[in-house]
């Protein structure tokens, strides 16, 4: 990548010490986000998407938790920061917007005085100038009487409202990279879309860097300039996302965009499965992981791991069998 990279993860591993296994969440992620650009990590449940973000900000349990690889967001060596150096660096540097906020939000403080401690503790400013800019944010955010709602507890709140107090929240400080987790999952359908735009309308104002991690793939292609699909806590394809989206190269990105519904479906069509279920983290096979349920796998699959492969201008994918694959494009429909 030519331009800064605000995030850049070389060989990533993270494992987690269950009693009597070793869980391995994320096994040699390799991805760079680039100043003001939108990643999107896709995946089945169980990829690794939530524990790479979450490796960012280092909230895992150091005693049950071993990272290992290259870890440098803005220039910084994140697994080398000091508790202070890691206290300093989340808020200012690097914000997460978290899957559920009745459950990220502290329940017995409003909302208000969340956001004011925060700035308070970033920027040293009074009580008064820190509930000064909660209310701007507020106000930037789209929430409707915003000086009623600063007082507020996270509970008296609707979850899309919610959620846009955890929006402010998380911009309180002006990170330059903001970490979002499945922002949308838990609001309906017409706030999901305003969540979504909100954040493109607030990334391109304030240049900011994000990595979203979603299910949806329509979702993706709303908001991300590049997509990332995981599997088994590795990237197997990445590449810009209209390119990504319309001409899939790995078995797998191409299973899922089969497997949603779309405007060429007709009434009482089955959808398309992926047979079988993600491996065992703790057992994983030594070849490629999705060989078995995989359609174009062939008896070295199993026994060899795929090496990244450079098949476009941005466009990688980890797959022995990457020119074997049917290369006609997916209909647009399908990502409608």
């Amino acid at each position: 990548m030519s331009e800064p990279s605000m995030v850049a993860l070389r060989d990533l591993h993270v494992h987690f010490n269950a009693p009597g296994k070793l869980i391995k969440a994320v096994n040699g992620v390799n991805l760079e986000v680039g100043e003001g650009e939108v990643v999107a990590l896709i995946g089945e449940s169980g990829s690794g998407k939530s524990v790479t973000l979450r490796t960012i900000m280092r909230l895992h349990p150091a005693r049950t938790t071993t990272v290992s690889g290259g870890l440098d967001v803005d220039g910084k060596d994140v697994l080398k920061l000091s508790p202070r150096g890691l206290a300093d660096f989340r808020g200012a540097t690097v914000a997460m917007i978290f899957q559920e906020p009745l459950l990220a939000l502290d329940p017995v403080y409003t909302v208000g005085d969340q956001i004011c401690e925060t700035i308070r503790r970033h920027k040293k400013v009074s009580k008064q100038e820190a509930r000064k800019q909660a209310l701007s944010l507020f106000e930037k955010v789209r929430i409707p009487s915003p000086e009623r709602r600063l007082d507020a507890y996270p509970h008296e709140l609707s979850g899309g409202m919610r959620q846009r107090a955890m929006i402010a929240l998380a911009l309180s400080c002006q990170p330059k990279l903001l970490l979002a987790d499945e922002p949308t999952t838990a609001l309906d359908a017409t706030v999901q879309i305003q969540i979504l735009l909100l954040l493109r309308e607030l990334q391109k104002e304030m240049g900011l860097s994000i990595v979203f991690v979603t299910h949806d793939i329509g979702a993706a292609a709303e908001v991300a300039d590049r997509i990332a699909v995981m599997y088994a806590g590795k990237i197997i394809e990445q590449g810009p996302a209209a390119q990504l989206l319309t001409r899939p190269r790995h078995p797998y990105t191409l299973s899922l965009l089969k497997s949603r519904s779309h405007g060429a479906m007709q009434k009482g069509q089955r959808l398309e499965t992926i047979g079988g279920a993600p491996p065992d983290l703790a057992n994983l096979p030594p070849g490629c992981a999705f060989a078995d349920r995989c359609a174009y796998a062939m008896p070295d699959c199993a026994v060899a791991q795929p090496i990244e492969e450079i098949i476009a201008d941005g466009h990688k994918v980890n797959c022995l069998r990457v020119h074997q694959i049917d290369t006609m494009p997916v209909p647009m429909s399908r990502l409608a």
